[in-house]
């Protein structure tokens, strides 16, 4: 598995806290996987990242906030699908509760002292990808792996995809 390679122990990896936001573009027969800044406060600027590629193929967008949750972005021609691993997250995170809006999904009513007591789950759109070879349900599997870090779980994503090397060189992964 991923996370073996990294050779992390879980309390290093708390203290980094990984964020990283990374553009993917199929070209040419392959994937082009480059990252961007992002500040996590609103979708519009995976959005605009995805849609400045100008990408013939397919485009989308890879977030990962503090290690605490991901993000997929994925522009369309009437809208935006997107899916956030952790909906509980948007209870006292900006950028989460931004997304659950784009997505016109509410924001879980939890009490934010117990979200630590709480199993998260995953709000969006679980076919996102499905077009390109990543099912709903191998994604909901992904997502519902609760031994994974968020970003385990997106080289996991790009594994089932064929990008993962290229994911874990464009967000330093390796490092």
């Amino acid at each position: 598995m991923w996370h073996k390679q990294t050779n992390l122990t879980r309390m290093e990896h708390e203290e980094y806290g990984q964020s990283f936001a990374v553009t993917v573009a199929s070209q040419d027969g392959g994937w082009v996987v480059r990252t961007f800044d992002d500040d996590f406060s609103a979708l519009a600027t995976s959005i605009r990242a995805v849609r400045a590629l100008r990408s013939e193929g397919p485009a989308f967008a890879l977030l990962c906030v503090e290690d605490e949750y991901f993000v997929i972005v994925r522009p369309i021609p009437d809208g935006v699908q997107a899916l956030v691993s952790d909906a509980t997250m948007a209870v006292d995170d900006d950028f989460a509760a931004s997304v659950l809006g784009e997505l016109d999904a509410e924001i879980p009513d939890l009490d934010p002292d117990e979200l630590d007591e709480i199993d998260g789950w995953a709000d969006g759109d679980f076919e996102v990808l499905a077009d390109l070879g990543l099912s709903a349900e191998v994604l909901g599997v992904i997502v519902d792996d609760s031994d994974m870090w968020p970003s385990e779980q997106l080289v996991r994503i790009a594994e089932e995809l064929g990008f993962a090397e290229e994911l874990i060189d464009a967000a330093g992964l390796d490092d």
